[in-house]
């Protein structure tokens, strides 16, 4: 295809087409016959038909369906920035969903459960990341680089992709679901700002405390405000949106506003779904809130498999083979370092055994958080082939896990609470 304007959009167009019949298929054999999760198909369909596989095979008068972008061997984004942008706008519109549908108090009453639960989660994994890599000879001391990078990888959760499977299980409400989806983005904003430390370090050579605690208020602040500022201007922006009567307005004023609070927050040092995901739980107890959430579903359906596929076809496959062993010990190491760290903490919280392993499955997957950290790493020459195949091979196993254990989990029934009165099950958003 041509490389005029023309000849872009209609490859997108042509991607798109490829990205939802595919993403449909493999959700549908996946819920009808292995009674999986469609995202496991999606995520699956978007390996198989990336540009590590059968995308990068010449079509007659095509070309590659998904050419491989980059050169050297050293890709960070190996799709094009524009299919990528539609993935990333894709998430903002999955999170803003799940803030939208996130029982406004129940989200508050269990906020400090979520917030003990993603310090846990990272600090384990983080250490586990740290040493495992110095123990296997890929660096010489747990401050090296490589050993921090692999580290932030570890701590990283993929929000995305559990709160998918808690939708689609009609679980975002119960107690163990609003604690993996707020302790995901506590998770978010603390792995984030020790990979910004990370970074610092590398970059510097050393960080002071203060540098620290300037970055820690930041991050914490800024997300806090955020949040607060929202929910004190969320009535009026309901009553605003109301007041349009033309066909789709409330829709896309509130999709105006999620994306609006991703800038600000990514202007802040956050990532943008924390910003989407904010706005969608201001608006989740105002009079508005139905009516988004039914129109909203058509957006839904179609952008949010599209984010799935991308993220499939982001792994490369061909560099597990390097460091296999090493492979298979942070994987393993990964699940335990969620499955305890998390899971611990909520035993602590108020969670019996059933919640805590529902918690600890919940924060398992890394997903695209993990190859972003990873891309990072190897754009800095911090992270070599072998070491980002590691982080590739621990984000399937981590992702693939997750969906088969956590379904059965919240499926089993009974209460993930200490005391059963305390919070009655199913008291969930329709």
């Amino acid at each position: 295809m041509d490389q005029s304007i023309t000849g872009v959009v209609v490859r997108l167009t042509l991607e798109l087409a490829i990205i939802l019949i595919a993403a449909k298929i493999a959700g549908e054999l996946l819920e009808r016959y292995l009674h999986q999760p469609a995202v496991l198909g999606e995520l699956g369909v978007g390996i198989l038909i990336g540009p590590y596989a059968l995308g990068s095979i010449p079509i007659p008068g095509v070309g590659p369906l998904f050419p491989l972008f980059g050169t050297g061997g050293r890709e960070v984004l190996p799709i094009s920035q524009v299919l990528y942008a539609i993935a990333q706008l894709a998430i903002m519109v999955l999170l803003f969903r799940v803030g939208l549908e996130t029982d406004f108090r129940q989200f508050f009453r269990y906020g400090p459960s979520a917030a003990i639960v993603a310090l846990g989660g990272v600090i384990f994994p983080f250490l586990f990341g740290i040493y495992a890599t110095v123990l296997f000879g890929f660096a010489q001391a747990p401050s090296d680089p490589a050993a921090l990078f692999m580290g932030v990888i570890m701590t990283a959760t993929s929000v995305g992709i559990t709160a998918r499977i808690l939708a689609d299980l009609n679980k975002l409400n119960q107690p163990e679901g609003i604690t993996v989806l707020g302790a995901a983005v506590f998770d978010d904003v603390l792995g984030i700002l020790v990979l910004t430390i990370v970074i610092s370090v590398v970059d510097q050579g050393r960080v002071s405390f203060g540098d620290v605690a300037g970055l820690a208020g930041k991050a914490l602040g800024f997300w806090v405000a955020l949040t607060g500022l929202g929910i004190l201007v969320s009535r009026p922006l309901a009553r605003f949106i109301l007041s349009f009567k033309v066909s789709g307005a409330g829709v896309a004023l509130a999709l105006g506003l999620a994306f609006l609070a991703a800038v600000l927050a990514e202007s802040a040092g956050l990532a943008m779904i924390i910003g989407a995901y904010s706005m969608g739980l201001a608006l989740a107890n105002t009079d508005v809130s139905p009516a988004i959430r039914r129109d909203f579903s058509s957006i839904y359906e179609f952008l949010v498999p599209v984010f799935f596929v991308v993220t499939g076809m982001l792994v490369n496959y061909r560099l597990l083979g390097d460091a296999l062993l090493f492979g298979a010990v942070i994987s393993l190491l990964a699940i335990i370092g969620k499955v305890l760290g998390c899971g611990l903490p909520s035993l602590m919280a108020g969670f019996n055994l059933r919640g805590a392993t529902r918690i600890g499955l919940g924060m398992l997957p890394r997903g695209e958080v993990a190859l972003l950290v990873a891309g990072i790493g190897l754009a800095r020459g911090v992270v070599g082939n072998n070491l980002f195949g590691v982080a590739v091979l621990m984000t399937i196993v981590t992702t693939v896990i997750a969906p088969i254990f956590l379904v059965p989990a919240f499926q089993s029934g009974g209460t993930g609470l200490r005391r059963e009165e305390r919070e009655p099950e199913g008291n969930n958003n329709p």
